[in-house]
């Protein structure tokens, strides 16, 4: 399997949200995801109405609930930086851990979980946005909301070089494998200071052959006119229609916001 099969992020398919023009999605999710950090702490019944247009969004998205779960899920190591809140939220205690002097708080308890659940719906909006849109439609997108051209032209070659510098990596990696062969039942490679300095020397080759390539990219694209505007061959129609149901979505979702603040 190579890099590009595990780094994209599109998912090809032909449903409603893979036909919905970027220029609608993008500011669409981005509000969206607004909305659902405005959730109050323990508002159970908003952050269940809030969750309803996302799962909506799946399966209209056809998305295979895999996917859906492990993309999701790269995002729980840094939610867990809010693990914390959990001993040091003042309120009714729960439960205590007297070797370390720490007590679990209902009210952070509490903190923590609506976190929780409020990053899995943001995080699940984001992957529905990334899944069923092209990055080539996300940065015409971007650049259609008035993002800085060259913000918008620094993520476009991300994107592009980013699957070109992973298989460099996989390169390397093999290369080393096959430097580091093994009998049978034995273990291969040195011992852990000479795998660190095997890692420190692939990684700095990586960089020098990513700068180099870059300066050569950018050599040739400046040969051929390039300013630093990001052009397409064409401009397809804004779809009213699609940005008048998205008005409608986030209308609901700021709506259930105020009530919920009331």
């Amino acid at each position: 399997m190579s890099f590009a099969a595990i780094a994209e992020r599109y998912h090809p398919g032909a449903s409603l949200l893979h036909r919905a023009d970027a220029r609608v999605k993008l500011p669409a999710a981005i509000a969206y995801i607004l909305a659902v950090t405005l959730t109050p702490v323990g508002g159970w019944p908003t952050m269940a109405l809030m969750a309803l247009p996302v799962v909506l969004g799946l399966i209209a998205a056809h998305l295979p609930v895999m996917l859906v779960l492990r993309r999701t899920a790269l995002a729980l190591p840094f939610v867990l930086a809010a693990f914390p809140l959990l001993f040091t939220r003042e309120g009714e205690e729960l439960f205590a851990l007297p070797l370390v002097g720490w007590d679990a708080s209902r009210e952070g308890l509490e903190a923590l979980t609506t976190i929780l659940a409020k990053s899995w719906i943001s995080v699940t909006a984001a992957v529905i946005l990334t899944a069923s849109t092209p990055a080539t439609e996300l940065v015409r997108a971007m650049r259609s909301m008035g993002l800085p051209r060259l913000l918008v032209g620094t993520i476009s070659f991300m994107y592009r070089y980013i699957f070109v510098i992973g298989e460099e990596a996989w390169r390397l990696l093999r290369a080393r494998d096959a430097r580091s062969a093994s009998r049978d039942g034995l273990r291969s490679g040195g011992s852990i200071p000479w795998r660190g300095r095997v890692a420190g020397n692939m990684v700095g080759s990586l960089f020098l052959r990513s700068y180099e390539r870059s300066e050569r990219v950018y050599a040739a694209m400046q040969a051929r006119g390039y300013d630093g505007e990001t052009r397409f061959m064409s401009t397809p129609v804004f779809p009213v229609h699609q940005a008048i149901v998205a008005g409608l979505i986030l209308a609901y979702a700021f709506g259930v916001q105020v009530y919920a603040h009331l």
